[in-house]
């Protein structure tokens, strides 16, 4: 079996993409199955393989983490000739998504690919929301020609089905349960962070307009002076809104960059309480990645989050955009111990069922489907 896929991010970026795309190569390894990644040149260049194709490439406007490449189509064409793929799988709409449908045509090899990003919300944050009507015309136009289009929650594919769509298939993001787990030393990671508080609350994504950092910004400001003593905020991510939340955050606000691994982890691990009010997810990974943690969550009640998080159970939901609705869940949790502990070992249960391998093994059986019609005896 061998897979073509076609991406603008991919590994060592930092984003849901190209995190979901690192494991499933990663599978793809371990079955023995053979790929082939044709995505832009990574900014640092950490990440290099016989198995990725990379074209020069400048950062998009809304969405830095995916890059605009400049494939040259007639290489491409011959690679994937010598390649023969079974299948190509698209996993973003922008140029390199561009280049592998036009080539699945070309070649007529079996096209599937994924929806991950909801840039029809991004516009609003953006002042952009005149584009709407266009960009929803190029997306039906895009993922119309693919025999599957895998989506990570069912609030979205309810969203693309009242759009038109008609070839979704649910696919959630899984979460690595032995790196995003409970039991790191948390003294140190205190020591090291430099936190000192009873609490520690966290955030933890792009520091951009689409995540509504205004709101968490207005909510840390929001808690009771006497309970604010006691907290300390620790704030995970990079972006264009960095300095202008650095100069505005609370004393008790701290900054980390971007963070991964291990390290990222160990932050998880140590919050009490994990804020996330972006109304724009198609998924939340990170919100999965903290209930693995063993870390309540309060998010918004909107997009894939609230597939995520049971609301009473794991944490809390709360409207968007609604400061003393997400500072009463907050304070809420971190005047009862019990009830926030047990939110804590409910998440971890939850996090523990959401297994990659179980995720890919079925996106396979899908590869397989999307080939009826085709030569598929390679698939056996």
């Amino acid at each position: 079996m061998r897979v073509a896929i076609f991406t603008d991010t991919f590994s060592p970026d930092i984003n849901g993409v190209s995190i979901t795309l690192s494991h499933f190569t990663n599978y793809l390894e371990s079955q023995g199955i053979v790929y082939k990644v044709f995505a832009p040149d990574s900014r640092s260049g950490e990440y290099i393989s016989e198995h990725i194709r990379r074209f020069k490439s400048f950062s998009l406007f809304l969405y830095p983490e995916c890059r605009f490449a400049f494939p040259n189509v007639r290489s491409i064409k011959a690679e994937l000739e010598a390649f023969a793929p079974d299948i190509i799988h698209i996993a973003t709409p922008f140029n390199m998504g561009l280049c592998g449908l036009y080539l699945s045509k070309k070649l007529n090899i079996p096209a599937v690919g994924s929806y991950h990003t909801n840039f029809d919300h991004y516009l609003k944050f953006y002042n952009l929301s005149f584009l709407s009507s266009s960009l929803w015309k190029y997306m039906q136009w895009f993922h119309k020609p693919l025999r599957k289009l895998f989506v990570p929650s069912h609030e979205t594919i309810r969203q693309l089905k009242r759009r038109g769509f008609r070839n979704t298939v649910l696919c959630p993001a899984g979460v690595d349960c032995t790196l995003y787990q409970p039991g790191y030393d948390q003294d140190s990671t205190r020591k090291k962070y430099g936190l000192s508080k009873r609490f520690t609350l966290s955030f933890v994504a792009r520091l951009a307009p689409e995540k509504d950092l205004h709101t968490l910004m207005n909510i840390a400001s929001s808690i009771p002076a006497e309970l604010n003593e006691q907290i300390d905020w620790i704030i995970v991510g990079d972006g264009p809104m960095r300095e202008e939340l650095e100069e505005k955050a609370p004393s008790n606000m701290k900054f980390t960059g971007y963070r991964t691994g291990k390290d990222l982890a160990e932050l998880y691990s140590i919050s009490d309480v994990f804020v996330f009010p972006s109304p724009t997810e198609t998924f939340g990974m990170v919100v999965l990645e903290a209930l693995a943690s063993g870390t309540a969550a309060v998010t918004a009640n909107s997009g894939g989050v609230k597939n995520i998080i049971k609301s009473g159970k794991t944490g809390f939901t709360c409207e968007p955009g609604n400061v003393s609705a997400f500072t009463e869940a907050i304070v809420h949790l971190l005047k009862n111990d019990h009830l926030r502990k047990k939110f804590q070992a409910e998440a971890r249960l939850y996090a523990l069922e959401q297994s990659w391998e179980v995720i890919f093994e079925e996106m396979l059986w899908h590869y397989r489907d999307a080939t009826v019609g085709n030569d598929i005896s390679k698939f056996a």
